[in-house]
């Protein structure tokens, strides 16, 4: 049974608004919606309602209606306990705050809907919904190992209740990544991850996928016209991708920006110039610094190499700031702001101020022995895991120790992410990080290694460190368990430390 099913009203309605949003079509969802809420008394069923509304707000670009619409979402969904159903609102809140433009918000709306996502119990479509979701906040943003972090959650989430892996294909994710790239200069990096995206769009094709959203469209279109502005030819016909891709306002912008692309393909660099005079597209569909790159690639093929490179520099300008504003430290300093706040609010459990490592907001290695020794007192048991970071010490020498925090910081927000309910993590001295999983074994533990592996893995490091890979060894041991005090657990685990597969 889904999550919906088990509301009391409207269940049909809100299934059929839910899938004319995921095929494009928002415009028709909303008036479905809107009846809902003129009939539904059931709290949850009006919350669920709200948060679907939101949603068509965001896609159809309705930005003035968004305040109103998510402030009487968050009343509805404040009085719901329900882990989903708050996910699903902060990640549109997220996408919200975005379009209004206040940063600062929206990331802080991220790691709320990622901790309300990772805490739901029994995951069913709608949970793959609210990763997918998420995903493209984290993406629209700017956070792209995050969203490739989150749209693989909602792939695996969505396969275990029996989704087509297309669905959550996703496409946009990598196309703001490649362009974001280019946008820095690295035009290779930017034309890897394009002809990811036309060889994945060609497997689909392959085997017949018909599954895939028509909101997938617009975004494998505009990688193929993309990929032929830079010059690549591709098998797919990139005009035939650009249409048919729903009424949101993201396909509008990437439907007319593909066009632009192909009119430089065709060497008609005039032509392209014009239509990007003409409509004016939003700045957070690719970054505010794309249409300033389409502007530079239509120089170049002119020949007009002086206004190239001028609106070159421009872009990287526009790419610059936005990577400033939105490095993904930036992100894990919100989390851990959060964090202190939450400790702050239980001073029972974590004590003064003393008891927070000030880089990362994570318990620090006090706070580390007050919760295992209160552990102890209780007779409970838990594994402990020891984390160290392989190629910090490049990080230091390589970028300075600046850039050295801001790793330790992510990998903070890294171990953050993954932890279970009711886990424990803290930074421990230097880059090494301690995690407790209270009543844990050896299974758990190292389901809990694994998703460390994959979601350290996942982080883009080059974008961060370049040229300085990051990767974790850690080793486990049990404390509690025949006695074993948490300096004899600590020794053990690091004796056993090996970087994680």
């Amino acid at each position: 049974m889904s999550w919906l099913d088990q509301l009391p009203e409207n269940v049909e309605e809100l299934k059929r608004a839910g899938r004319l949003q995921q095929n494009g079509r928002s415009a028709e969802a909303l008036p479905i919606l809107d009846r809902v809420l003129t009939s539904a008394t059931d709290p949850t069923t009006r919350a669920y309602a709200l948060v679907l509304r939101s949603g068509s707000l965001i896609n159809l670009g309705r930005v003035a209606e968004l305040s109103t619409a998510m402030t009487a979402t968050a009343n509805a969904v404040r009085e719901i306990p329900d882990p989903y159903l708050r996910g699903q609102m902060h990640a549109f809140a997220a996408l919200g705050s975005h379009l209004q433009g206040n940063i600062d918000r929206s990331v802080t709306h991220l790691v709320q809907a990622s901790r309300a996502l990772a805490a739901v119990q029994e995951n069913d479509s709608e949970t793959a919904w609210g990763w997918h979701d998420l995903a493209m906040a984290y993406s629209y943003l700017g956070f792209h190992g995050h969203a490739l972090t989150a749209i693989e959650q909602a792939r695996q989430v969505g396969a275990a209740v029996g989704l087509a892996p297309e669905i959550f294909a996703a496409p946009g994710i990598r196309l703001r990544n490649a362009v974001s790239l280019d946008h820095q200069g690295d035009t290779d990096g930017c034309l890897r991850v394009l002809r990811d995206i036309d060889a994945e769009l060609t497997r689909y094709v392959a085997i017949g996928a018909d599954q895939m959203r028509p909101g997938s469209r617009a975004a494998y279109g505009y990688a193929l016209a993309r990929r032929a502005a830079l010059g690549e030819e591709t098998e797919a016909v990139a005009a035939e991708w650009l249409t048919g891709g729903g009424d949101s306002v993201r396909t509008r912008d990437l439907n007319h920006l593909g066009h632009v692309c192909l009119s430089i393909a065709a060497g008609k660099p005039e032509h392209a110039l014009t239509m990007l005079d003409a409509v004016p597209v939003s700045p957070e569909i690719l970054g505010a610094a794309e249409p300033a790159r389409l502007r530079s690639i239509c120089y170049a093929a002119a020949g007009d190499h002086a206004a190239a490179h001028a609106a070159d520099r421009y872009a990287f300008r526009l790419a610059a700031q936005r990577i400033d504003r939105l490095r993904d430290g930036y992100l894990d300093g919100v989390a851990a702001r959060l964090d202190a706040q939450e400790t702050q609010r239980d001073a029972g459990r974590y004590g003064d101020e003393t008891l927070t490592d000030p880089l990362t907001g994570l318990p620090n290695r006090r706070q580390l022995e007050r919760y295992v020794g209160s552990m102890l007192d209780r007779g409970e048991r838990a594994a402990i895991g020891v984390c160290d970071l392989i190629g910090f010490t490049a990080v230091n020498v390589r970028h300075g120790r600046h850039c050295g925090d801001l790793v330790l910081q992510r990998i903070a927000g890294v171990l953050n992410r993954v932890m279970r309910r009711g886990d424990f993590v803290a930074r421990f001295a230097g880059d090494e990080f301690v995690v407790v999983l209270p009543g844990a074994g050896t299974a758990q533990a190292a389901e809990v290694s694994r998703r460390i592996t994959a979601a350290t893995n996942a982080e883009n490091w080059q974008v961060l460190v370049p040229g300085t890979p990051i990767s974790l060894a850690a080793g486990w041991s049990e404390v509690g368990a025949n006695g074993r005090t948490l300096s004899a657990a600590l020794a053990a685990a690091a004796a056993n430390r090996a970087p994680t597969r």
